[in-house]
């Protein structure tokens, strides 16, 4: 059985290198949300997820992958942004997006761990661009969308929401196709769930996303405002 490892923010490195994460992902324990310790724990594959203090730290083995190039867009998603039925913007509307993320429910959740804490951590690093969300709308409503952070050529994907048929799966598909073009080498989708598995998502070892991490963050990281070049 693995003791916890126990965060002290104030430490550098906050986590080590030979953290290893118990059969649940998870890998440490305690800490705060600050800039400093997401962007280190998002480079070394980390993610914080819980419901209530102490913040629980993961990095689960194996690892949801989704690569752009591989991404199945389904004959039905194809028709409707075919038909350009919703309007879709990138870098807008970031604290609705993420408040509708925590609450809206999701089919098995019993709860959101996007708490407040979550919610200003986030949108700080939104402020310096290093979160980023796609926002979907049927005329001036928001009906969807998903946010996520970027480090280097690496996506990590967060939450998405919708509140229309499909609307999140509509920011999806812009996203991979924002990704595709600037080369991104991966989303990452943290643990499995079908729905993205039916999308293309493939799982790999702790080790291989790891590997694969230390080449994303090779390339500078796209903090500037994004926009999708079909954004209207």
């Amino acid at each position: 059985m693995n003791l916890i490892y126990w965060v002290d923010s104030r430490s550098n490195p906050v986590f080590p290198p030979d953290l290893e994460p118990d059969r649940d992902g998870l890998i440490a324990a305690g800490g705060e949300l600050s800039e400093r310790v997401l962007i280190e724990a998002y480079s070394k594959g980390i993610f914080p997820w819980y419901n209530g203090p102490p913040v629980m730290w993961f990095s689960p083995d194996p690892r949801l992958l989704l690569y752009p190039a591989d991404f199945h867009v389904p004959a039905q998603l194809v028709r409707l942004v075919r038909r350009q039925a919703f309007t879709v913007r990138f870098d807008y509307d970031f604290s609705r997006v993420i408040a509708h993320c925590a609450e809206v429910p999701r089919k098995g959740d019993t709860g959101s761990w996007i708490d407040p804490q979550f919610v200003a951590a986030y949108t700080g690093l939104h402020r310096h661009y290093l979160s980023h969300c796609v926002s979907v709308y049927q005329g001036n409503d928001l009906c969807g969308g998903l946010y996520g952070v970027s480090l280097g050529r690496a996506f990590f994907g967060e939450s998405m929401f919708s509140l229309k048929a499909n609307a999140s799966k509509v920011a999806l598909f812009y996203l991979v196709e924002w990704l595709k073009k600037e080369n991104f080498h991966f989303i990452d989708c943290q643990v499995r769930t079908e729905h993205l598995v039916r999308f293309g998502a493939v799982e790999v070892s702790r080790t291989s996303f790891l590997d694969q991490l230390t080449q994303a963050l090779e390339y500078p990281t796209h903090n500037y405002h994004w926009r999708h070049p079909k954004e209207r």
